[in-house]
């Protein structure tokens, strides 16, 4: 059967026929995607939209960038491997020096490069079987709102309770900590929040009736991207990096969707200054096909031969992609892009903000931005903040849907709208999308006031 020219609703139908129940962007993005370059996405039905999910923050040079394509034609013209797995090549090698290249110095004397199943969520597994292997402990600590993937280790990493529920037996003796949160600040401070946050973990590392045995790893993101797109501050990052070494615990940066340029840094723990024990990558590292990989310090390398594998490790499609991607993104200086588009729209998120209460708070860093949506009409806390509104943001993703732009949620109860466009999107381009934006919250808070309007007038 051919579906060539079927419609979006003759596919999704299908979908829906033959895909599992745990589909879900299909659920809120009513499309099948037909067509694809650069920023923009074309459905069955002809319908153009920009594209500021770009595979959850994966695509950072777009849809069939020329020097993607063109790496994969090279790649496939000579007959070289698909796969190898753990077997070395001339493509495999080549990509190593790039990456390498592109890390900070300090860090790349020593690194190791572990490759792993393509999803970032093996990096991580991979990363806490390396940690807990070198130190002999079980012990991990992970954050509150983190998110780190969905497999048996990740998930108990996981700071949303939900996906857990149903899942009996996630990894055991992790810890969660508070993360710095200016809008929902954890201890209820506000600005000294981070400073507290720092304080509670080192206090807690050194209590010897703390609750649980010496750790094997701390994960953080550095900016939490399924969290609600929240960035704590540099100084926590560098307690954070303090605090670890001081206590003999690996400190594992997941950099999954921060890193390569997305929030204005090379890799955002750069920021800080700091050089973390273990980088897990994957998403932009394989130029949009399937790579995920763990970068660490060869003094954690304990691991006898085998210690972890995987069959499609080897992915040399995805090396040559990522080699060029990577090249592309240091040449053209793409993170400073991605720090001057993303002030671009972010003055959009503020423009809304200021005009509706609704949007109860905007962050983020580079073209990794979020909007808390919220019930302004409920009482907030004591530091002014209103509870999450996920119909409004569900209401508010619609809206831009149908006018031509599509954005993930994410956040407490889903409640923040967020956006994770190609890092070559171009200014015109950003006006678009921080203006479809901004009409899209004023038509959901219209329609949510209207029918607010309406009970009341009900008898």
């Amino acid at each position: 059967m051919s579906y060539a020219d079927a419609s979006n609703d003759r596919l999704l139908d299908k979908q829906a026929d033959r895909e599992s129940n745990a589909r879900s962007y299909p659920r809120y993005l009513p499309m099948a995607i037909r067509e694809a370059r650069g920023v923009e996405v074309t459905d069955a039905d002809g319908n153009t939209y920009y594209d500021c999910l770009a595979g959850a923050g994966t695509l950072h040079l777009g849809h069939n960038h020329p020097v993607v394509v063109e790496a994969i034609e090279e790649a496939m013209a000579n007959d070289r491997p698909m796969h190898t797995l753990d077997i070395t090549t001339p493509i495999k090698e080549a990509f190593v020096d790039t990456l390498f290249d592109s890390l900070p110095e300090e860090f790349a004397d020593s690194a190791k490069i572990q490759f792993c199943s393509p999803a970032g969520t093996d990096a991580v597994e991979a990363a806490l079987k390396l940690t807990k292997t070198a130190t002999g402990n079980r012990s991990v600590l992970s954050f509150r709102g983190g998110y780190h993937g969905m497999t048996h280790g990740s998930l108990g990493l996981m700071g949303d309770t939900s996906p857990k529920e149903e899942v009996p037996g996630t990894m055991g003796n992790v810890r969660h900590l508070p993360y710095p949160y200016p809008y929902r600040c954890p201890f209820g401070i506000g600005e000294e929040d981070h400073e507290v946050a720092s304080e509670y973990v080192e206090r807690l590392l050194a209590d010897p009736e703390r609750g649980f045995t010496d750790p094997a790893a701390m994960v953080l993101e550095p900016v939490q991207g399924e969290g609600g797109s929240i960035a704590p501050p540099a100084d926590w990052l560098r307690e954070m990096r303090r605090i670890t070494r001081e206590h003999d615990v690996p400190l594992v940066v997941d950099e999954i969707q921060s890193g390569l340029g997305r929030t204005g840094d090379l890799y955002d723990f750069e920021r800080a200054g700091i050089t973390p024990d273990v980088v897990t990558l994957s998403k932009a590292v394989g130029g949009g096909l399937p790579l995920a990989v763990v970068l660490y310090d060869e003094e954690l390398d304990e691991w006898e031969s085998g210690a972890h594998t995987g069959t499609f490790r080897g992915n040399q499609l995805a090396m040559a992609a990522g080699k060029a991607t990577i090249e592309y993104i240091v040449e053209n200086d793409l993170p400073s892009r991605a720090e001057e588009m993303g002030a671009r729209l972010r003055s959009h998120l503020d423009a809304a903000a200021e005009n509706f209460a609704e949007v109860g708070d905007v962050r983020g860093r580079g073209l990794m931005l979020g909007a808390e949506m919220v019930d302004a009409t409920a009482e907030s806390d004591g530091l002014g903040a209103h509870p999450p509104d996920a119909d409004l943001a569900e209401a508010v993703q619609s809206e831009c849907f149908d006018r031509g732009l599509i954005v993930e949620r994410g956040g407490r109860e889903g409640a923040t709208v967020r956006f994770l466009p190609p890092l070559v999107v171009s200014k015109d381009q950003i006006e678009d999308v921080g203006r479809i934006f901004r009409e899209a919250v004023a038509a959901a808070v219209s329609t949510q006031n209207e029918r607010a309007e309406g009970v009341r007038a009900s008898p």
